[in-house]
């Protein structure tokens, strides 16, 4: 049990369920836009974000606030090492096109980790908008790139969509926000710390019903998509509402972030399986 339990942890220190979590969202944006799988571009993501959030947490730039993490330290470097080899192998397999957008997110990475500003600040350490860099990476990630690898154009439908990720991982970032309370210093201002843990599960639910009220304005509007999305918004505001300052040790770095993980097979059901089981 011993064992199981350090590998569930470097599982989770070394970044591969987050990684998880955000190849899903691309899946979903794939499978709702009817695009051709594309696994290089998976295999892009899914080390890109490895790569990314591993050089964030453990390049002495971010605090490390979890005493587990020194055992593992050593190995999760070696794998970050090798996830990044592995980015650079299936870099090179993308289009320009997508390699200029991933650039640009690439740039929001970096100055978010390195200290680029005045007084060795970074945009993470910029009051109020660390949780809004996250999202817009996460978006940009697996809305814009999916839409671009498979040659289309930006159109409203996109817009909408990335908007909805946008908001969506905002709200998936509140819990972390609310955990990380004792942690996080009070220059970082982040939204429980400026308006309180009860007004930031009120603004998460707020974004949810948001979230759900524009898919009602998609050009092709699908009744699994609606469904699909008004569930899983369900079940993060249930999440986001059971979220406390003292929560879990791996509420909301495995259960929360599971969350999108959920929301791919509630898709692929609703729009593979459940057709079948009716008709």
């Amino acid at each position: 049990m011993r064992y199981l339990r350090l590998a569930f942890d470097l599982y989770i220190n070394s970044s591969i369920h987050v990684a998880v979590a955000v190849v899903c969202f691309a899946v979903i944006s794939i499978v709702e836009n009817n695009f051709q799988i594309s696994l290089g571009l998976l295999a892009f993501i899914f080390f890109s974000t490895i790569t990314g959030y591993n050089f964030v947490k453990y390049a002495g730039i971010a605090k490390l606030h979890h005493s587990s993490l020194a055992g593992n330290l050593r190995i999760i470097q070696i794998f970050s090492f090798i996830s990044f080899l592995a980015l650079i192998y299936f870099t090179v397999q993308l289009s320009v096109n997508v390699l200029l957008a991933t650039g640009i997110l690439g740039l929001l990475t970096l100055l978010y980790a390195l200290p680029v500003f005045g007084n060795s600040r970074n945009l993470r350490s910029l009051a109020g908008i660390k949780i809004f860099v996250i999202a817009m990476v996460w978006a940009g990630t697996t809305v814009l790139l999916p839409v671009i690898n498979a040659q289309q154009l930006l159109n409203q439908s996109t817009l909408i969509d990335l908007f909805q990720r946008f908001c969506m991982v905002v709200v998936l970032t509140l819990p972390f926000e609310i955990r990380d309370l004792i942690y996080d210093s009070h220059s970082l201002e982040t939204i429980p710390q400026r308006i309180g843990i009860r007004k930031t599960r009120i603004f998460g639910v707020i974004l949810l019903i948001l979230i759900c009220l524009i898919e009602i304005f998609q050009q092709q509007f699908r009744s699994y998509s609606f469904l699909s999305l008004f569930l899983v918004c369900v079940i993060l505001g249930v999440f986001l509402l059971r979220s406390r300052e003292r929560q879990a040790k791996y509420y909301a770095s495995f259960v929360v972030e599971s969350i999108p993980i959920i929301y791919l097979g509630i898709v692929l059901f609703m729009k593979y399986v459940l057709p079948i089981v009716v008709y």
